[in-house]
C-alpha cells in the first residue's frame, strides 16, 4: 500500500495524475486540484505577511549568523532591505498574480479533463511550484523599479476593488437564491414558511442587535459625531432596502422579492459596519486632568489589541481563511452562471436546507467516473465541475487583494504586519465604501426590473 501510495503522489507532482491524500479518504480530482492551488496561494501570503513583519526582520537579524554577509552576497542591501517591506510584498504578489493569469488563458474553454491543457491544470503540481517560486523571484529583478512599484499599485488597486465588487455580487445572488429555493418548497410543504420567517427573524435581531450594540460601545454623549453619522446613515440604509423589498411595484415585477433577502443584506452591512469602525484609528483627546484618553472604541478590546504579535497572528489567519472561502465559493459553476445573468428557472427549483451544495445527485456520477487508481475520482471526464478560467481569474484577483490589503492599500509606506489590524484610515474607506456598493447592488436588482419593458427579469 505505501509503495503505491508513494508512486502516486510521484505521478501527482510530476505527471498528470490527479492528487489524492496518502492513506486518506478517497477525493475527487476536482477537490483535489483546488485544494493544492489554495496551498500554493495560502503559501505566498504567509510569505508576504512575514515580508511586512518588523518582528521577523529583527530576529533574522539577531539570530542569523553572518547576516548582513549574506545580505551583501545576495545583492539585497545591507539589512536585506530588498527582502522585507512594501516593495516587496509588491514583487512576490506581481509574481502570483502573473502566474494565476497565465493558467487563466491556458485554461480558457475547457469543457472536461481529457484535454492536453486539462492534464496541465490537474497535474504536474512539483513543476508549478517551481514555476511560482521562479515567477515570484525573477519580480525582483524588473529594471525600473521604482516605475514598476507605481504602475503595479494602481493595477493591484484596480483588480483588489474588483474582486470586493464581485464578492458582493455573489453575496446579492447568494441572498436570491436562497428567498428562491425556499419559497419553491412552499408549494407542497408550508413548513418552509415558517423556516423563511425563522431566518428573517434572526438576520433582522442581528442587525438591529449591533447597530444598538455600536451605538453603545462606539459612540459617546459628547464626540464620536463621524460614528454616530455612519450608523445612522447604515441603519438608514438597511431600513430602506427592507421598504424597497417590499414594495408593491418591486413585488409585481419579482414576486420572489421579499425582506429575507433584505434581512441578509442588512445582517452583512452591519458586519462591515462594524468591521470598519473597528478598524478606524483610534481617536485620543485629553480627560479634565490633562492626561491621554482613547475614546469612540470599546474599552474591552484594548488589552487584546496591546498584544501585537498575537493580534497579527490571529488576523493574517483570518484573511486567508475569508479570502479563501471567497475564491473557492465564488467558482462554482453556478456562481459563474449568476455573474452572467444565468439563473435556474422557478419551477425546476427543489426546496434544499443545504441548497448552496448542490443536489445529492453527485455520488452516482462519481462511481461512473471511477477509475481504476482506488484514491482519486476523476469526476470531470464528461464536464467540468467548475470554470478552470475563472477559478484562476479569481485566485488572480486574490493576489492583487492580498497585495492591497496587506500593505495598508494606500498607506504602504508606513505598513507592517503588527499595526495593520490596530486601525487604518485606508482600511477604515475601503470596508464603509464596500458596504455601500453592497446596498447599491442589491437596490439595483430590485429597482432594474421597473425599466425594462419586458416582466421576465428574475433573480
Amino acid at each position: 500500500m505505501s509503495a503505491r501510495c508513494c508512486a502516486g503522489q510521484l505521478a501527482c507532482c510530476c505527471g498528470n495524475a490527479g492528487c489524492s491524500y496518502c492513506c486518506g479518504p478517497k477525493v475527487r480530482q476536482s477537490r483535489s486540484t483546488r485544494f493544492m492551488y489554495a496551498l500554493y496561494f495560502i503559501l505566498v501570503v504567509i510569505i508576504c505577511c512575514v515580508m511586512m513583519s518588523d518582528t521577523v526582520a529583527n530576529q533574522m537579524r539577531e539570530h542569523i549568523p553572518y547576516f548582513e554577509d549574506i545580505c551583501k552576497g545576495i545583492k539585497a542591501g545591507d539589512t536585506c532591505e530588498k527582502l522585507v517591506g512594501y516593495s516587496a510584498v509588491y514583487r512576490v504578489c506581481f509574481g502570483m498574480a502573473c502566474f494565476f493569469f497565465i493558467f487563466c488563458l491556458l485554461t480558457l474553454n475547457i469543457n472536461n479533463s481529457k484535454s492536453c491543457r486539462a492534464y496541465i491544470h490537474n497535474g504536474f503540481w512539483f513543476f508549478k511550484l517551481l514555476l511560482l517560486g521562479a515567477m515570484c523571484s525573477g519580480a525582483f529583478f524588473i529594471p525600473d523599479q521604482e516605475t514598476f512599484l507605481n504602475a503595479w499599485r494602481y493595477v493591484g488597486a484596480v483588480g483588489g476593488f474588483l474582486f470586493i465588487v464581485i464578492q458582493l455580487l455573489l453575496l446579492v445572488e447568494f441572498a436570491h437564491k436562497w428567498n428562491k429555493n425556499w419559497t419553491a418548497g412552499t408549494a407542497t410543504n408550508k413548513l418552509w414558511y415558517a423556516s423563511l420567517s425563522l431566518v428573517t427573524l434572526i438576520a433582522y435581531s442581528i442587525t438591529t442587535g449591533g447597530l444598538i450594540w455600536m451605538a453603545v460601545f462606539y459612540t459617546q454623549k459628547d464626540g464620536c459625531m463621524e460614528n454616530k453619522i455612519l450608523l445612522g446613515v447604515n441603519g438608514g440604509l438597511c431600513l430602506l432596502m427592507s421598504v424597497v423589498s417590499i414594495s408593491p411595484s418591486v413585488r409585481d415585477r419579482q414576486p420572489h422579492s421579499g425582506i429575507l433577502q433584505s434581512g441578509l443584506i442588512s445582517c452583512y452591512v452591519t458586519y462591515l459596519t462594524f468591521s470598519a469602525l473597528s478598524s478606524k484609528p483610534a481617536e485620543v483627546v485629553l480627560d479634565e486632568h490633562g492626561k491621554n484618553v482613547t475614546i469612540c472604541v470599546p474599552n474591552f478590546g484594548q488589552d487584546l489589541y496591546r498584544d501585537k504579535t498575537l493580534v497579527a497572528g490571529l488576523g493574517t489567519a483570518i484573511l486567508c481563511v475569508c479570502i479563501l472561502y471567497s475564491c473557492l465559493t465564488s467558482t462554482t459553476r453556478s456562481s459563474s452562471d449568476a455573474l452572467q445573468g444565468r439563473y435556474t428557472a422557478p419551477e425546476l427549483e427543489v426546496a434544499r436546507c443545504c441548497f448552496c451544495f448542490g443536489s445529492g445527485g453527485e455520488d452516482a456520477e462519481e462511481k461512473r467516473n471511477m477509475k481504476e487508481g482506488p484514491r482519486v475520482i476523476y469526476d470531470e471526464k464528461k464536464s467540468t465541475v467548475y470554470s478552470y478560467a475563472y477559478f484562476h481569474f479569481m485566485f488572480f484577483l486574490a493576489s492583487l487583494y492580498v497585495m492591497m490589503t496587506v500593505t495598508n492599500w494606500f498607506n504602504y509606506e508606513s505598513a507592517n504586519i503588527e499595526t495593520f489590524f490596530s486601525g487604518s484610515w485606508s482600511i477604515f474607506w475601503v470596508k464603509m465604501a464596500s458596504c455601500w456598493i453592497c446596498v447599491l447592488l442589491y437596490l439595483g436588482t430590485l429597482i432594474a426590473p421597473l425599466c425594462r419593458p419586458s416582466p421576465q427579469y428574475s433573480v
